[in-house]
């Protein structure tokens, strides 16, 4: 069967914006010397996800960048500024999502919440659910996994402290593996002189 080559197959865009994000981040950005515009954040996640993270830790107020969003969440809609003062409407096919750790009552009020209909708490990992966590985060990033480091690990900087287990810490933890692995020049393993030297300088009590 014959390919058409004006097709080809792509991946939905994801894309991730957070403390950086400003209103003028979501409108058309002319460049006078190369005479040409850059797309603002949403147009390239058109047709995937626009992911804002940290929600509530913009420079801009919550409720001022939720207001931004009240029309094209409704109409699937959207309308760009050009730099002559026109404005051009342009279709808003984007799921747009939002992260915080924040609670929601101090960023939003309650008809915004309305309109946000899927609402979906993550809360803290169980142990089973962690070391799965760890697991998968260990090999993507080259850390030789061991079911008796973490069991260490969970016992000295969790158990014993009473600190809560948090889905991002595997990830932190293992960066700072392998950042003092690169350092020390040693493979990255999940020893217990490795692994308190990764907790020792993550963790800060409060």
């Amino acid at each position: 069967m014959r390919k058409d080559l004006r097709w080809i197959r792509i991946r939905r865009p994801f894309i991730v914006v957070g403390g950086e994000l400003t209103l003028s981040g979501l409108d058309l950005v002319f460049d006078d010397t190369l005479k040409y515009y850059e797309a603002p954040f949403q147009v390239k996640a058109n047709g995937g996800i626009l992911l804002i993270d940290d929600f509530g830790r913009q420079q801009v107020r919550p409720r001022d960048l939720l207001n931004r969003w009240i029309v094209p969440l409704e109409n699937r809609i959207d309308y760009l500024s050009l730099h002559t003062g026109r404005k051009i409407e342009i279709p808003f096919d984007v799921l747009v999502m939002f992260s915080t750790n924040l609670p929601p009552k101090d960023l939003v009020d309650e008809a915004f919440l309305r309109r946000l209909r899927h609402k979906i708490e993550i809360g803290d990992p169980s142990f089973d659910e962690y070391r799965e966590i760890f697991k998968k985060v260990a090999v993507s990033k080259g850390v030789a996994y061991s079911d008796e480091g973490l069991a260490y690990l969970l016992q000295e900087w969790y158990i014993k402290p009473q600190r809560k287990m948090r889905a991002s810490h595997p990830r932190d933890l293992c960066d700072q593996i392998v950042d003092i692995s690169r350092y020390l020049s040693v493979e990255p393993i999940m020893s217990k002189e490795m692994l308190d030297r990764a907790a020792e300088s993550y963790f800060v009590e409060l």
